[in-house]
């Protein structure tokens, strides 16, 4: 159970940062008088498209915290929902990280260990073959 909390706390902290960095983005705009965001100045994604949508980018963020936190705090519980959902959770942002360069660093530095804690918590010392 020991892995299952550590993946949990870690995804927590993802999910966090995620939503919180989300909602800052959405209210930073509306604090300073802007309609936009100047992400480009500090701060771009590889592929234009990501870079182009960036309100899209930041609703989807939040909608990925939002599920992490979800997963977590049933992994947290003992729920097998909450490992199944932190584990699809784990394996989506590690397939779109590549996308989201920079900020997919991150990302899969968390939900990559994550995943290790939650799969060798399930399976342990069982092998392969027997």
């Amino acid at each position: 159970m020991k892995k299952y909390k550590a993946a949990a706390i870690l995804m927590i902290i993802h999910g966090g940062l995620m939503e919180l960095s989300g909602v800052f983005f959405i209210f930073f705009p509306l604090i300073f008088d802007s309609n936009f965001i100047e992400t480009g100045k500090y701060f771009s994604f590889k592929l234009s498209y990501f870079q182009e949508n960036m309100n899209m980018m930041i609703i989807m963020g939040v909608i990925y915290g939002i599920m992490r936190l979800t997963g977590a705090i049933g992994l947290l519980k003992n729920r097998m929902w909450g490992l199944a959902l932190s584990v699809i959770n784990s394996v989506a942002t590690i397939i779109v990280m590549m996308f989201m360069l920079p900020a997919g660093i991150a990302d899969g530095i968390l939900a990559g260990s994550a995943l290790v804690l939650m799969l060798t918590q399930y399976y342990g010392d069982k092998k392969i073959i027997e």
